[in-house]
């Protein structure tokens, strides 16, 4: 692996660093977990990020996965574990807020965690998410966050959490494809594949699986011609417009929607926590998502082509 000192960046376990040309390319590295979202993980993409956005030799970002996929969701077994600790921090001594069991101690954790990725949004400098294989769940709270995304065609896009777990906790889902399709994906968990994804809106452009490395590579490289302090006001006059739109506002409420989703006491999210102790995550999943069948939405089927 890797290993990198920069002021932000300092030796990454589960991020690659690398600079290609004027591209930093930031790799999340777990692909024996299917780069699931783990502290660490998020930590040191975040610090891999700030330290492509203050070098003056950089001047775009490729955010991939290694492996299989570009990110299968968050690490649910920690997630589990935690949801159902004591709260104790490090030290056993100091009362720190519990990960969940009150509606304010949940929220005020996930800010904190989502304050990581956040750094996508606020950066400088333009991110590229290349999406390959499994983007679901918290893979797609990160692409989505991302300026511009760019998959594979047969790429797997898509929030199946919404099933059992909650509400996804960073919203951008209505900003990219508009309130019927975001309710069409949310209130099913259904996913979509790339090529269709890319006819929605829900990712800039599709492309096939060959050529998904070349093609990102080449937009990144272009991106990167111009001055970054030009790609910077390009960039931010776009989120200010967003952010006229209510997206900040919107995230905030994500969060505290999410809370509220993690108190429902119905049979498909205590069936899944159950699961998950009982069984483990393999069975859980398997029990959450056997009912809906083939959940990939197909446009073609629907007389789209």
């Amino acid at each position: 692996m890797q290993t990198y000192k920069g002021r932000f960046l300092n030796e990454p376990k589960a991020v690659l660093f690398e600079v290609v040309g004027a591209v930093a390319v930031v790799t999340f590295n777990r692909p024996e977990k299917r780069n699931s979202l783990s502290n660490e993980l998020v930590s040191e993409m975040r610090d891999a990020l700030l330290e492509a956005d203050a070098r003056d030799d950089i001047h775009a970002v490729v955010l991939q996965g290694a492996g299989k996929d570009f990110c299968a969701g968050y690490d649910l077994i920690t997630a589990y574990e935690r949801y159902d600790d004591d709260g104790a921090g490090p030290d056993p001594s100091i009362p720190y807020r519990a990960s969940a069991g009150s509606f304010d101690n949940d929220c005020w954790n996930m800010e904190r965690f989502q304050t990581l990725p956040d750094v996508i949004y606020d950066m400088h400098k333009p991110v590229i998410a290349k999406v390959h294989g499994n983007c679901l769940a918290g893979g797609t709270d990160i692409a989505l966050r991302c300026d511009m995304i760019v998959a594979a065609e047969d790429a797997k896009i898509g929030f199946p959490a919404t099933r059992a777990n909650g509400s996804p906790p960073a919203h951008m889902w209505t900003y990219h494809v508009g309130p019927q399709w975001a309710k069409r994906l949310l209130l099913t968990g259904d996913t979509l594949r790339g090529i269709d994804a890319a006819r929605i809106g829900l990712v800039m452009e599709a492309v096939p699986a060959d050529e998904l490395d070349d093609y990102v590579m080449n937009l990144a490289a272009r991106v990167a011609l111009t001055d970054p302090e030009l790609n910077a006001a390009h960039k931010r006059i776009v989120n200010i417009a967003m952010e006229q739109m209510g997206v900040r506002t919107v995230q905030r409420l994500a969060i505290e929607m999410d809370a509220r989703a993690h108190l429902s006491t119905g049979p498909r999210r205590s069936g899944f926590k159950a699961d998950m102790k009982e069984h483990g995550m393999k069975q859980a999943l398997k029990n959450r998502d056997e009912p809906f069948g083939d959940s990939v939405i197909k446009l073609r089927a629907l007389g789209r082509d």
